[in-house]
């Protein structure tokens, strides 16, 4: 290890400094709050052998082993290699991509979040920005990964038709809908899609599959949560497929990294410049 130490090098490439010299936590990378068994075993290794036999969970899904000493960095990163694990990053970049379990395992999400949070990192993770830049996706209008969090974030779902001639007027979907956007009269079913949060209730609850659904995302731009707080905020309508979503993912990094100021977060450049300038990129984006 050289005398002179790269601290910036060190904390792009996930490893912290501690307030103990010489000793660093490390982050990892984690996707989608996923780990397999056989990358928990490699981190429990170098938790016990490199570090002080503990491991600490972040807010972000991510996890980090403190009292990693600077001499043994090289080693570590071989010993979670071998168990599919590398080290994420820190800094003026994209960070980990977090969700919820999604419709892989969630009745109530409407939107396979494991894959889209899998196609996020594959396509941002890491890449150099003007500041941090987060990621969210959360399945549906329960929100359990809140959205609005995130500098981009990402709800899903689903766009609902009723079906007539499948329905057998039950009116379980009226009772299910939590916004009041269903209503049933001699009968028939009408929806008030002014009201309607795209929740997905009506469809699940429904005996007789007399809805028709369409998975979609709601993104919010710009949300902060920290020494500032801010709600992101919906700059395009309701997106109903994975390649318009990507566009406009596309479209707000290019935003962002075009116009933000070094040191800047997503929300701080949205405040300066307004808004206008985001949403004719993002807009353009999604109408392909």
């Amino acid at each position: 290890m050289a005398d002179k130490i790269d601290y910036g090098t060190l904390k792009k490439g996930g490893f912290m400094r501690q307030k103990q010299k010489g000793y660093f936590s490390l982050r990892l990378g984690i996707v989608g709050g996923q780990v397999t068994a056989e990358q928990l075993a490699a981190v429990t290794d170098v938790a016990n052998t490199f570090g002080h036999g503990y491991i600490h969970l972040t807010a972000r899904q991510g996890i980090e082993i403190p009292f990693i000493n600077i001499k043994d960095i090289n080693a570590v990163k071989a010993a979670l290699a071998k168990g599919g694990i590398a080290p994420g990053v820190c800094g003026p970049r994209v960070r980990t991509v977090t969700a919820c379990q999604g419709s892989a395992v969630c009745p109530n999400a409407c939107i396979d979040t494991t894959t889209i949070a899998q196609e996020l990192n594959d396509r941002y993770f890491g890449k150099e920005l003007p500041h941090k830049f987060k990621f969210g996706v959360t399945g549906c209008q329960n929100n359990c990964l809140k959205a609005e969090e995130n500098d981009f974030g990402i709800k899903g779902g689903l766009e609902v038709v009723w079906e007539k001639d499948k329905c057998i007027s039950c009116g379980v979907c009226e009772k299910a809908c939590r916004t009041n956007a269903i209503t049933m009269k001699n009968g028939e079913i009408t929806i008030d899609y002014d009201k309607c949060n795209r929740c997905g209730r009506c469809a699940y609850a429904c005996p007789a599959d007399a809805y028709d659904t369409t998975e979609g995302y709601y993104v919010y731009f710009g949300g902060l949560f920290g020494n500032t707080v801010s709600r992101g905020i919906p700059v395009v309508p309701f997106i109903k497929d994975r390649e318009t979503l990507f566009r406009v993912c596309d479209a707000a990094l290019n935003y962002f990294r075009e116009n933000a100021l070094p040191g800047e977060r997503f929300k701080f450049t949205l405040d300066r410049l307004g808004v206008d300038g985001l949403k004719e990129k993002v807009m353009e984006a999604y109408h392909g």
